[in-house]
């Protein structure tokens, strides 16, 4: 079955995917983090490039992505970060700065799917965020009010012990600290979470991201979503989404000639539908071109409905004029023709 036989009723949500660094915010999440705990920021991610080199010459691969953090871990445990918690990043995610119209712009495009033009639809708007940042950084800043979920990197504070299941008591430390990781997302990685928000699998955990679907069974098609990010590390998620029929859009930092060219480059090379500056305030070239293809795809949405709805309905029947000449025996037997087909 193609996407016009989708449900008469279903599938009415449009959803605006987000990239984190550099997408919402001017930089990266971690800054507040470091200066908190007093540690320098470059010399962090100097050490954090060099690992995967480091770690191969020891016959051991890394994720170029994810290293970080298991570095993040080792600052724990030697002491530069001691007494890191998630409570503790969910406090200093407050601290983060988002580009110019965030996070009003979040409601500004919601408001699109409630135009009069689509009032006597169920349309609505959910926004997520998908990052190789940190969850609880992400939920305690000013924007998680407005973001339908997070899928980002975790760590666990209190590892459960071997043979835990066999225990009926726990003891837990004093001061607690994270010491393990727990999500790990990646750039590769975040293309199964588009397909999550396209199964619906965080709506209903009994869906399995694996589990074989119906388009039409799908609770938000990838031709309904708009994904946005800063460069060429989303390529695979541009991908995906550009290929689905979903829309793609590439920011940079106003003034930043360095950003201005990737993003003019994934315009280029057809990664991206289309790339301007990180600036979400009304009448901002970014914000009406997401505001537009928020009510493209709304039309979109009705016209599958409309079609959906033709071909799943007939006509009843109607009364034929009476032919002049036809004597009233002939009347009855095309009255009666009319009313053999069951409604």
């Amino acid at each position: 079955m193609n996407s016009e036989d989708s449900h008469i009723h279903g599938q009415n949500v449009v959803a605006c995917v987000w990239d984190f660094d550099k997408t919402l915010i001017p930089g990266y999440m971690q800054t507040p983090l470091f200066q908190y705990f007093g540690v320098d920021e470059g010399l962090f991610w100097k050490e954090v490039d060099k690992l995967p080199e480091v770690y191969a010459k020891r016959g051991c691969r890394v994720s170029p992505d994810t290293i970080y953090l298991n570095h993040f871990l080792s600052y724990v445990k030697n002491g530069p970060m001691r007494g890191l918690t998630n409570e503790k990043l969910g406090e200093l995610g407050s601290e983060l700065e988002f580009y110019p119209g965030l996070p009003d712009f979040f409601q500004d495009l919601q408001a699109e799917v409630r135009a009069k033009e689509f009032s006597q639809y169920d349309f609505k708007l959910e926004h997520y965020v998908i990052s190789t940042g940190l969850t609880h950084m992400i939920r305690g800043s000013k924007i998680a009010p407005y973001v339908e979920d997070i899928f980002a990197c975790e760590f666990i504070e209190t590892p459960l012990p071997p043979n835990y299941d066999r225990q009926s008591e726990f003891s837990l430390p004093l001061d607690l600290e994270v010491s393990q990781i727990g999500m790990v997302v990646d750039n590769t990685i975040k293309t199964r979470f588009i397909f999550e928000i396209n199964k619906g699998c965080n709506k209903n955990p009994a869906i399995e991201v694996n589990s074989w679907m119906r388009h039409e069974d799908r609770r938000v098609p990838i031709d309904q979503m708009i994904y946005v990010a800063d460069g060429p590390s989303d390529v695979p998620v541009f991908s995906v989404v550009k290929m689905h029929g979903g829309k793609t859009y590439a920011v940079h930092k106003a003034g930043n000639q360095g950003e201005f060219e990737q993003t003019c480059t994934l315009v280029e090379s057809g990664r991206v539908h289309n790339n301007g500056t990180a600036d979400y305030r009304k009448g901002s070239e970014t914000s009406n071109w997401l505001k537009m293809r928020v009510r493209d795809i709304c039309r979109d949405m009705v016209r599958k409905r409309e079609v959906a709805l033709r071909s799943r309905t007939k006509q009843p029947p109607r009364h034929h004029p009476k032919p002049e000449g036809n004597s009233p025996g002939d009347e009855a037997i095309q009255q009666e023709t009319l009313f053999d087909d069951p409604i």
